[in-house]
């Protein structure tokens, strides 16, 4: 009789244990992870990412969606991220286009799904951790980039699609920490784009006919490196004009090669999907071992110039194709 009982609880336990959630796709409540990637315009810098969602997905064996605002405002990833909580998502990595004023909306997607941010942190929220570059280091790499580039100082100027974005404020501080402690080198100022486009090179454009003798230009967002990199050329100020810039569009690499500009800090949009899907992934299936203390997973940055160039970019080419 002991025996018995001994054999049906051991049954039990195994039956049990099998139906605990941890089945492979799988969260803790035994259903289907699905997640969502929400970035903070369109961008080929997301496509990048996007790859590393992709590949993520597989790795971790959940579902994703990947959403980019064709407004970049923050009243449509509002719209975005009330979607995705309805729809029932299990967790969403976004970067908030202006984390100050969006605290509320991001806590409220908090309240009911893992929410992480990635890109562009909003530390104020209640996000669970931050994916991404420390865009304060990031910045103070740019700076040392332009004193490289101009070591005789000069007039410099900035561009961004949103100033108030979390990534853009720490860009510019970390920037301006660096060329402040030389008097020679003078940021005329910082202009806003709103994520247009076409506003982005009209910002360059004005730029070169206001001031004939700026000395250097810096895109602090992926698209700013080509907007500024084309208007450079059809002014035909190649070499006359430096150029610094951020990430890795197709425009800004060529730009790099041909030497129209003197560096790219690029950060690790590929990592930006794959950790966040990773950490998602765990956190669904109840493994918050994945969340470091510090709240942050660094995916650090590499500066792109003429010296490495052609190495970076079959590295990237392959990456994506994958």
């Amino acid at each position: 009789m002991n025996r018995i009982i001994v054999v049906v609880i051991a049954i039990c336990l195994v039956v049990g244990l099998s139906s605990c959630g941890d089945k492979p796709g799988q969260d803790a409540a035994g259903k289907r992870v699905h997640i969502a990637f929400v970035t903070n315009n369109v961008s080929d810098f997301w496509k990048i990412a996007q790859a590393g969602v992709n590949k993520a997905q597989k790795d971790f064996d959940v579902t994703c969606d990947f959403k980019m605002p064709t407004a970049g405002t923050a009243a449509e990833q509002k719209v975005i991220l009330e979607d995705l909580v309805t729809r029932g998502v299990t967790g969403i990595a976004v970067s908030p286009v202006n984390p100050d004023s969006q605290t509320v909306v991001l806590d409220k997607a908090a309240s009911s799904v893992n929410l992480i941010c990635m890109d562009s942190d909003a530390p104020e929220s209640k996000r669970i951790c931050y994916v991404g570059t420390s865009n304060f280091d990031a910045g103070k790499t740019a700076g040392e980039q332009i004193v490289k580039a101009l070591p005789d100082g000069g007039k410099i100027m900035l561009y961004v699609g949103m100033r108030d974005a979390q990534n853009a404020l720490d860009r510019y501080k970390g920037i301006r920490e660096v060329l402040s402690k030389d008097a020679k080198y003078k940021i005329l100022g910082v202009m806003t784009d709103d994520t247009n486009h076409t506003k982005a090179r009209a910002n360059v454009e004005d730029t070169l006919v206001k001031h004939p003798d700026i000395a250097c230009l810096v895109g602090l967002w992926s698209y700013n490196g080509p907007a500024i990199v084309n208007a450079v050329r059809a002014a035909n100020k190649v070499g006359k004009v430096k150029i610094v810039c951020f990430d890795e569009q197709d425009d800004t690499l060529q730009g790099v090669k041909d030497g129209a500009i003197y560096a790219t800090v690029v950060q690790k949009p590929f990592e930006f999907g794959y950790q966040s899907v990773k950490v998602l992934a765990a956190l669904s299936r109840g493994d918050e071992s994945v969340v470091p203390e510090s709240k942050m997973i660094d995916t650090g940055v590499r500066v792109i110039d003429q010296s490495n160039i052609d190495e970076f970019w079959a590295e990237l080419k392959e990456q994506t194709q994958k």
